[in-house]
């Protein structure tokens, strides 16, 4: 039996409807957009969805923590004063005449984490029903890049058919949805029969799709879940340590086989011209924050040329900003480890808040933004954890000390056995 009571309600239907018409809905609308089914009725989709689910998450959200004051827990309030902080941030330099660009950029960020927080806290990856939607949706973008796919590799626009292909998304875009829904299937799928042809078939689509961030994300993924999963943590790490030593040993055969595309930089990112540019632009960051280092430097350079890795936060919002996101990551990963990973019941819920957790930290180390909506997910999915752990339903709490022992009933229960009139 899972050790986790979990809540259940309204709220549950309402992040389910979230998740899947963010991550999803995400990619199967840029993938009609892409083949000319549909105009850009919605733009670049994830910012006007995202404007019109923000009531109703909100609204959902508020509403749980006036029915149970225990759901807004320490996660959440740090959550909420880091996003507080960082608007404060924008909003001071907004006002002293910052770039309205980069002003915007922060504020659909600040959004975008919000709801995705929103989104993970309220739904119920565990359930049932939405493990089968995932599954499906996961089953249906895989489909879609394998059809589409030319020369390996997966981009619809030139094929030329959108009818505004300003709008269509990046890579990007797509294999960020795939990784979301990647990351909540895989962690809530017990069988290890299905686990592996997941993570078979998550490792050609993100690679068809050249998304090297997320293809690195999903494989660093893999041993964190199944290392969890497995009873035979030896055994396991020494399967997965020989896969890698056979993978390494016959590295030319396999690459003559696969198709030729930005992914197998990750082998060699001296002749990445991506790789290059994001040094040169870490480097600028260090400058900055050099001249800079206590406020940051915010908004000093040219839209779009950000530091691809935490650093960015140091920029933008000071030295205090930057131990702040890394705090509210770190410091709750440290003990969901020593608590969780080595527990005899094995939760959905704590593997997919440890793992997003860790790719969380893994890609704002090497590429991601500090706005990256993984942030909000790992804060949602270790609250949401916590929660269940310790509140819901009233249940005691398995993380604090346990309960008196009596050598006797009666001790325990004084009026056990007494006769009632």
């Amino acid at each position: 039996m899972n050790p986790i009571a979990r809540c259940g309600g309204r709220e549950q239907w309402v992040g389910m409807l979230g998740f899947f018409a963010l991550f999803p809905g995400f990619f199967f609308y840029h993938t009609a957009l892409g083949l000319g089914k549909i105009p850009a009725v919605l733009g670049g989709y994830f910012a006007p969805v995202s404007l019109l689910l923000l009531p109703l998450l909100f609204f959902f959200y508020a509403g749980k923590v006036r029915q149970d004051r225990n759901y807004l827990g320490k996660t959440d309030v740090a959550f909420f004063l880091y996003l507080a902080y960082f608007a404060l941030i924008v909003g001071i330099n907004a006002i002293a005449g910052a770039k309205l660009a980069i002003v915007t950029n922060h504020l659909l960020g600040i959004m975008f984490m919000l709801n995705v927080f929103f989104v993970f806290r309220m739904s119920a990856p565990g359930e049932r029903r939405f493990r089968l939607m995932a599954l499906g949706s996961l089953l249906a973008m895989s489909a879609i890049v394998f059809a589409y796919a030319v020369d390996g590799a997966f981009y619809l626009a030139p094929l030329g058919n959108a009818r505004n292909p300003e709008s269509l998304a990046s890579y990007q875009g797509f294999s960020r949805s795939y990784l979301f829904t990647f990351a909540v299937a895989i962690a809530c799928t017990r069988a290890l029969s299905l686990r592996v042809p997941l993570s078979c078939l998550a490792a050609s689509t993100l690679f068809i799709n050249t998304a090297r961030s997320e293809f690195a994300a999903m494989l660093f993924m893999i041993p964190i879940i199944e290392l969890y999963f497995t009873r035979h943590k030896v055994l396991m790490a020494t399967v997965l340590l020989f896969l890698v030593l056979m993978i390494y040993s016959n590295l030319a055969q396999i690459l003559s086989a696969l198709p030729s595309n930005r992914v197998l930089e990750l082998l060699d990112l001296s002749h990445s011209t991506s790789a290059n540019t994001r040094h040169h632009l870490s480097t600028y960051a260090l400058n900055s924050i050099a001249q800079f280092p206590v406020f940051g430097d915010y908004a000093s350079y040219s839209p779009g040329m950000y530091s691809h890795n935490v650093l960015s936060a140091w920029v933008d919002t000071g030295i205090f900003g930057f131990l702040f996101v890394l705090g509210i990551l770190i410091v709750p990963a440290v003990p969901l480890f020593f608590k969780g990973y080595f527990a005899r019941e094995r939760s959905g819920e704590f593997i997919l808040a440890f793992s997003l957790c860790c790719i969380t930290v893994l890609l704002l180390i090497t590429s991601h933004y500090f706005t990256d909506m993984l942030i909000g997910a790992t804060m949602a999915a270790f609250s949401s954890y916590r929660y269940g752990m310790t509140h819901a339903h009233h249940r005691t709490s398995d993380i604090g000390p346990s309960a008196p022992r009596h050598p006797h009933l009666r001790q325990a229960m004084p009026g056990a056995g007494t006769a009632r009139i």
